[in-house]
C-alpha cells in the first residue's frame, strides 16, 4: 500500500468517526425552526430565562433526559400532565402505565395537544413528539404499548408539570 493510499484511508476514517460523532452528540435543529409557527412563542432568550437549564435542553435542543431520573416516572396520583413550556394540558394520568423504561409513558395523548415528526437520528427512524401550541419536545412514540392504541408515548418528565386532579 503507498503512503497516499494509506493517508486517504486514514482522512476517510476520520471524516467517517466525526460524522457518527457528530450526529449522536451534536445539537440537532430545534423543532420550532422546522416546524412553521406556534401560538406561544418566544425568542431563544425568553425561553432561557423562562425555563430550567435541563428543561430548555428537552423542551427546545430535543435532548433526553437519563431514565430512571424524573419523579413523574413515579407518580402515581390522579391529574393532567401539561407542557413545562406552555401549560397546555397533554397527557392525562388515565392513560398513564409503567413502560420499565424509566421515562414516564402514556398510551395516548390528549386530543390535540400533540403533533409529530420524523425523527431519524441514531441510525434509525422514530416518531418524535412535540406540544402541538409551543412546538416543546417532549420524547418519542413507538408501537409497543399497551391496548387500547398500542402505542407508547415515552416522555421526558423535565418536559411535563404533573397538576394533581383538584389543582388540574
Amino acid at each position: 500500500m503507498t503512503r497516499k493510499t494509506e493517508m486517504s484511508r486514514r482522512a476517510l476514517l476520520t471524516a467517517g468517526v466525526a460524522g457518527v460523532a457528530l450526529s449522536i452528540f451534536g445539537r440537532r435543529t430545534p423543532a420550532t425552526a422546522s416546524e412553521g409557527t406556534f401560538e406561544v412563542t418566544m425568542t431563544e432568550e425568553q425561553w432561557r430565562s423562562k425555563l430550567s437549564k435541563q428543561e430548555f435542553a428537552v423542551l427546545r435542543e430535543e435532548a433526553t433526559e437519563r431514565a430512571f431520573t424524573s419523579p413523574l416516572n413515579d407518580e402515581k396520583r390522579k391529574g393532567m400532565y401539561h407542557c413545562a413550556g406552555c401549560d397546555l394540558q397533554a397527557y392525562s394520568s388515565e392513560t398513564k402505565f409503567d413502560s420499565g423504561t424509566g421515562w414516564p409513558s402514556f398510551w395516548q395523548a390528549e386530543e390535540d395537544a400533540v403533533r409529530t415528526k420524523e425523527d431519524r437520528s441514531l441510525f434509525s427512524t422514530r416518531t418524535e413528539v412535540h406540544c402541538r401550541r409551543c412546538g416543546g419536545h417532549f420524547g418519542h412514540i413507538f408501537d409497543d404499548g399497551p391496548q387500547p392504541t398500542g402505542m407508547r408515548h415515552c416522555l421526558n418528565g423535565v418536559a411535563l408539570n404533573f397538576k394533581p386532579a383538584e389543582n388540574a
